[in-house]
């Protein structure tokens, strides 16, 4: 998942801009209705920025990661069990994130809901699929067939919550904590901090975090924004698919590699309810994030641990 912080730049960026530019006072994403009728002024400007970036994040990424290696024939390779799949967990979250995104604007823009659902929800699936169509014709890479699957999966989970229920009970949130193992791996893992959050896998945690109040009667008395939530994680990995004995001549300690899944305690930004409109955006904007809560975390090597407070 080498991608992540680049779609959420562009998806944040994408979203400033509509936000920022739209003529005169702009009503901003993520309120309570919509337009009744298109407004043209706004799905041109969403359609030419969208396209913009798109393209022009393309051709920067081209330049970076693939013009100064060989191109190929179109080919897959098979990484399903690198980093025990969390990296395909991220895919997945991610794509559902840009497909929320993308809904939005199509019905900030007054498109219909359906259209918007597919159109919209759809986003985070082109974008990332257009990426691995690059990583297919490069001969240092190749098309991921578990990164379109995960793709898919995160796409799919949006676009059937929204058709369904008409919002999103389940959300797929990310967190992360700093670990231990990326100073034996900065190659692979991270020099920086801001490196460490998106290569370090050990430190990464994805949830599936459900809405408790969604699915019980309306005059049940529970906070409209409380979640539980279920997480993934894994720890002890040095390196993508096993763990190397030693790094630039130095050895490695010999860790075990183990799945980790937690238990805990969520809020659904999305449902707190303000009267800031900037407030309420920013929420929205935001929801990816799992909240710290106290956690209870099962793995094969510790049997069940406790955790006061865990992000």
């Amino acid at each position: 998942m080498r991608l992540l912080l680049t779609h959420r730049n562009l998806m944040a960026f994408l979203t400033a801009m509509i936000f920022l530019q739209s003529p005169g006072q702009p009503e901003p994403l993520f309120r309570d209705s919509y337009p009744d009728t298109l407004n043209r002024k706004r799905l041109t400007l969403m359609l030419v920025t969208e396209g913009a970036l798109y393209a022009g994040s393309m051709t920067a990424l081209y330049q970076a990661w693939y013009s100064d290696y060989p191109q190929s024939s179109f080919h897959w390779i098979n990484d399903w069990d690198e980093w025990m799949q969390v990296d395909k967990l991220g895919h997945a979250t991610t794509a559902a994130y840009i497909g929320r995104f993308g809904y939005e604007f199509y019905r900030w823009a007054g498109v219909k809901r359906k259209p918007a659902i597919w159109l919209g929800g759809s986003l985070g699936f082109v974008y990332l699929t257009t990426i691995e169509a690059l990583d297919g014709f490069s001969a240092q890479w190749g098309a991921s067939a578990g990164d379109f699957i995960s793709n898919a999966a995160g796409t799919a989970l949006f676009i059937g919550q929204q058709l369904g229920w008409d919002e999103q009970r389940l959300l797929m949130k990310w967190s992360y904590n700093p670990t231990e193992f990326a100073q034996y791996r900065p190659d692979q893992l991270g020099a920086s901090f801001a490196e460490r959050m998106l290569k370090d896998y050990n430190g990464q945690t994805y949830w599936l975090s459900g809405n408790i109040r969604s699915f019980l009667p309306e005059q049940a008395r529970i906070p409209r924004w409380l979640n539980v939530a279920f997480g993934c994680g894994a720890s002890g990995m040095l390196g993508a698919h096993t763990n190397p004995q030693e790094y630039n001549g130095v050895m490695l300690p010999g860790y075990t590699r183990y799945r980790q899944y937690y238990l805990s305690l969520d809020v659904d930004l999305t449902r707190i309810r303000t009267r800031s409109q900037v407030l309420s955006f920013l929420l929205h904007g935001f929801s990816f994030l799992k909240v710290p809560f106290p956690a209870l975390e099962y793995n094969a090597e510790q049997g069940i641990l406790f955790h006061w407070l865990f992000f």
